[in-house]
């Protein structure tokens, strides 16, 4: 087993936080924003309620200049440990993978601040695997939280 890491990330969204909050447990929303550029999301089970288990796929949309010989998709699972509307998210996920270095319950935490004319959303990103480079981890959720603030906002998402 590896060493384990946590990534915390901020950003002001200039949208209220129940709009925040909405795109949190919306699985329609999250397929649009939690996911980096480059890849696409795919949602299978999503149950947003204390409790309740997700499982959600990421794949690369190109392998070009990846020197992978075939698609890769990366699909994590878990549970929703605390929805408190508006506030705060706690969730626990896993990579499905056979790859010790990649395995173990991470836990994610988003929490909103609501501030003049906005909101400040911070996601701190608990246990994460050290199989997972820990540049890559903040530059991929700086990614999905530009996305975040592009659907709250109502702008464009896609990329």
């Amino acid at each position: 087993m590896g060493h384990v890491y946590t990534t915390r990330v901020t950003r002001h969204v200039d949208a209220p936080p129940h709009a925040v909050y909405r795109a949190l447990v919306d699985p329609d929303d999250i397929a649009r924003w939690r996911v980096p550029y480059g890849m696409s999301c795919e949602v299978h089970e999503f149950d947003a309620r204390e409790g309740g288990a997700f499982r959600v796929s990421l794949t690369y949309e190109t392998d070009a200049g990846t020197g992978k010989s075939g698609a890769r998709t990366d699909t994590y699972h878990g549970r929703f440990v605390e929805l408190l509307p508006d506030e705060r998210v706690v969730e626990v996920t896993e990579f499905e993978t056979a790859d010790p270095r990649l395995q173990g319950p991470m836990t994610l935490t988003t929490t909103l601040i609501a501030l003049e004319g906005g909101t400040e959303v911070l996601v701190v990103h608990e246990g994460v695997p050290d199989g997972v480079p820990a540049a890559d981890n903040e530059t991929g959720t700086r990614m999905a939280l530009d996305r975040l603030a592009s659907l709250v906002e109502g702008r464009d998402v896609d990329r």
